[in-house]
């Protein structure tokens, strides 16, 4: 069976489409090349052996995305990864994420309607919920105001599948909302490969340590936690991506008790900032550099998951330490570096 990765070049889109194919099925891939290097095909194919089609191309194109599901009409199944991810480039252009994000995704949805192609897996994010009232966090807990328009664009785009699939029965669609994914593949083939700064924690951590970043900064260490820095729940990719198989699998197989579901993909553990870079430094051997810095604004104090659901519903579980998640993600940076 065919399968439309859009994003699949990307950091999780990539170690999903490694799984996809090592379970057997036929994958293309959409992704315009504005946050991933085409180079990450040949790491996919190093993997697995197949080099999955691609077609570049930016999905704001409306023509464009009508021509694709135009010519291929045996696609059983599209896993929607494409879109911007980086909370403070959203607050700073908003339009940008809006029309990224959104139409895109209505784009896509037409075009399955019209061809009454049933199954459609997104790529959501813990951020619907804001600061939870509860933790750990599950799937029933409020949809919070969202801080970003990044977070608000997956939460209209969870409405825009769900409204779909409220007046199309026959569409079957799974929106995972994931938490922290970081690491990369044993192979070191592919990983977390950000275009300049990175945003996120483990990536800044790993170039501090190389000795790309002269020192990572903490926001904030007066947090009500344990020790007084942030808690997030991280997840290793390749444990997300096999989650994103299951989910597709299960709509494949008409395992689903709804023709729209939502699952948490996370570890059900919550980790601190501090926790991270003494894992990181445990598995490295390398002092991190760092400083305390001020809290960021839209910063959550703790965000986890409550997994039961997906580990019942999915039959599926995150197996994957925090030393392991972090010591891929060392072996993946020393890699990229010496290659360059």
């Amino acid at each position: 069976m065919k399968i439309l990765v859009t994003g699949g070049l990307g950091f999780i889109g990539s170690h999903t489409v490694v799984e996809l194919q090592t379970k057997g099925y036929d994958v293309i891939i959409i992704d315009d090349c504005s946050n991933a290097s085409q180079e990450v095909l040949a790491g996919i194919t190093a993997i697995t052996g197949i080099e999955p089609a691609l077609e570049i191309f930016d999905l704001r194109e409306k023509k464009l995305v009508e021509d694709f599901f135009n010519k291929h009409t045996d696609i059983g199944g599209v896993i929607h990864f494409a879109a911007s991810k980086a909370v403070g480039e959203s607050v700073k252009n908003p339009l940008l994420y809006y029309e990224n994000n959104i139409g895109t995704l209505t784009y896509i949805l037409q075009q399955l309607k019209k061809l009454e192609l049933p199954t459609f897996i997104f790529s959501s994010s813990c951020t619907v919920y804001g600061q939870a009232d509860e933790l750990p966090i599950t799937e029933s807990a409020p949809v919070k105001p969202a801080a970003s328009p990044y977070g608000n664009t997956k939460q209209i785009g969870e409405e825009i599948i769900r409204d779909t699939c409220s007046i199309l029965p026959e569409l079957k669609a799974i929106a995972l909302r994931y938490f922290n994914p970081i690491g990369a593949h044993p192979s070191t083939h592919i990983g977390e490969l950000p275009l300049g700064v990175p945003a996120n924690l483990v990536p800044y951590i790993t170039q501090t340590a190389i000795g790309l970043r002269e020192e990572l900064s903490v926001y904030g260490n007066d947090y009500p936690t344990p020790d007084g820095t942030a808690i997030r729940d991280y997840i290793h990719v390749v444990d997300l991506a096999k989650a994103h198989v299951v989910a597709l699998e299960r709509l494949l197989n008409n395992k689903n008790k709804s023709n729209y579901e939502v699952f948490n993909i996370g570890t059900g553990t919550g980790s601190s900032v501090m926790d991270v870079i003494t894992s990181f430094e445990n598995v490295s051997g390398k002092k991190l550099n760092y400083k305390i810095v001020a809290r960021r604004p839209g910063d959550v104090v703790a965000a986890y998951a409550d997994t039961t659901l997906a580990n019942q519903e999915l039959g599926w579980t995150a197996k994957s330490s925090l030393d392991d998640m972090l010591a891929s993600a060392w072996k993946w940076e020393q890699k990229v570096r010496s290659i360059e």
